[in-house]
């Protein structure tokens, strides 16, 4: 029973190191919020426009020079449409950027009688740690001013789609650039993307069932510097540019998507319009669509139809009633600043405290090797009983650490998929929890056995360094597990 009642103290204690050593995870609920006025999306006013499905389409292929980089872009237009028609300049999120995308928007908003631009994306100068919103916003107008010389198309009726990620850029071009003359915002993150991720975050896990105790590394993983440097973009903020925007505004929403704000960055958005003292604002939201505005693969039924009008119908239809219709949007916590780890856990000393504890666990036995081999002995430098626990002691930390990331990254593949299984999440958890137990219990009857343990004339010199590294290395992968929510805690 001692023992039982030791290794229990041991897991606590270890429990509440990892709940006091990071910041903690309270999101608190949205306040603000919008409500649609209609389930009905259509765009109102009596000004006339051509529908989805009037005109015939085409597409041309070219390249736009960026200046020493040339990009790929594809032109959809209508057949026969006539002159003064409006533009559109669509604008990737993150994970899409080639000249083909969008091709199901482009082709129903060009049969109703829109230009409609898609560059790909410049490349050389985006990576997953670096990018910069504001030269992007510069290299796509490169495509947009090639769009409003087109033959065929109205320079005073040409305007940005920005979807996601490419709502930032849209969001600065629109600010920045007067030939801009209406902005849609497509699914938008609004708040800044280290907030926007948490948000997210935090919405896949409680989707997926999974147990509050996991929530806590949201923002220890997510509020840190990443290992290496990189990401400023993380902080990016995008108010000072929503608040200068002056055109025409569309933001669309479907109401099944759970990676963002979908109310609260309605709420920021007509805030900060308002700082312009800027009304014209459109908001929809359509019902079961996911972030790229599909249901069942399909474009959300009324979106290009909506999309279409709105642009076509401007100026008019900038402050048609209703504002905020489609479906009801739910939101339930609000994106916020994310608390950032304490200097041990964040940046590079991430890498610095893993990488040390692992090599402390690799540096014992090589000691053993060298010394056995140095010293030509046939008796062993450490009593046998000792270095089993040692080993089991090493290997059963590593263990609870490794079962730790095998059961994150099955819940990040159902939490992506929009997936719910209490088995494997809740089970999974209990599974890990028990793992950490264990490897405390093998420590703890490590730790005993030493103290016990007679043969001090046998234990040599180097059998104890070797004790050491390995007991160090195995504590400090323990306290790193237990930082990410392997152990449990009551505080």
């Amino acid at each position: 029973m001692r023992r039982w009642l030791a290794v229990l103290g041991l897991v606590l204690i270890l429990g509440t190191i990892g709940s006091l050593a990071g910041p903690r995870w309270h999101p608190e609920l949205i306040q603000d919020q919008v409500e649609s006025q209609t389930r009905e999306t259509i765009i109102g006013s009596d000004v006339r426009t051509d529908p989805v499905g009037t005109y015939a389409t085409a597409s041309e292929d070219f390249e736009v020079d960026l200046g020493g980089v040339s990009v790929p872009a594809r032109l959809t237009y209508p057949v026969d449409a006539g002159p003064d028609r409006p533009g559109i300049l669509m604008m990737h999120g993150a994970g899409t950027g080639r000249a083909t995308s969008f091709a199901d928007q482009a082709r129903e908003l060009a049969s109703a009688g829109l230009y409609v631009l898609v560059p790909a994306k410049r490349m050389d100068t985006y990576t997953v740690r670096n990018r910069n919103y504001v030269q992007m916003a510069a290299d796509y107008m490169v495509s947009f001013d090639v769009l409003a010389d087109w033959p065929g198309v109205d320079s005073g009726r040409t305007g940005i789609y920005g979807e996601s990620e490419g709502a930032y850029i849209a969001t600065v071009a629109g600010a920045a650039y007067d030939q801009v003359d209406f902005v849609v915002l497509v699914s938008a993150p609004v708040v800044q993307p280290r907030q926007q991720a948490a948000f997210a975050a935090d919405v896949y896990l409680r989707n997926t069932g999974a147990p509050g105790a996991l929530l806590r590394a949201i923002p220890r993983a997510v509020g840190m510097n990443i290992p290496g440097g990189g990401f400023e973009y993380a902080d990016f903020d995008a108010s000072p540019y929503q608040q200068r925007l002056d055109v025409p505004v569309l933001m669309v929403y479907g109401t099944d998507d759970a990676s963002m704000p979908v109310v609260q960055g309605a709420v920021v958005m007509r805030d900060d319009l308002a700082v312009a003292g800027n009304d014209e604002f459109t908001v929809r939201y359509y019902d079961g669509a996911n972030h790229g505005i599909r249901s069942n693969g399909d474009l959300a039924p009324g979106f290009t139809r909506d999309l279409a009008r709105w642009t076509q119908g401007l100026p008019q239809t900038a402050s048609a009633v209703p504002q905020v219709a489609g479906a009801e949007p739910e939101q339930r916590y609000a994106a916020a600043p994310v608390a950032s780890p304490r200097w041990y856990a964040d940046g590079d000393w991430v890498m610095y405290t893993l990488l040390g504890s692992l090599g402390l666990l690799v540096l014992g036995p090589a000691l053993w090797a060298g010394a056995r081999i140095a010293q030509r002995a046939r008796e062993p430098i450490m009593p046998a009983s000792l270095a089993r626990y040692a080993a089991a002691t090493a290997l059963a930390a590593l263990a609870a650490l490794v079962m730790f990331v095998a059961y994150l990254t099955q819940v990040a593949q159902y939490a992506l998929n929009y997936l719910r299984n209490d088995l494997v999440v809740v089970g999974g958890y209990f599974l890990v929890l028990g793992t950490g137990v264990l490897a405390a219990g093998v420590l703890y009857a490590s730790l005993e056995r030493t103290h016990r343990a007679r043969a001090v004339g046998v234990w040599r010199g180097p059998g104890r360094l070797v004790w050491w590294l390995v007991h160090l290395g195995a504590v400090s992968l323990l306290i790193i597990a237990a930082y990410w929510g392997v152990f449990p805690s009551f505080v």
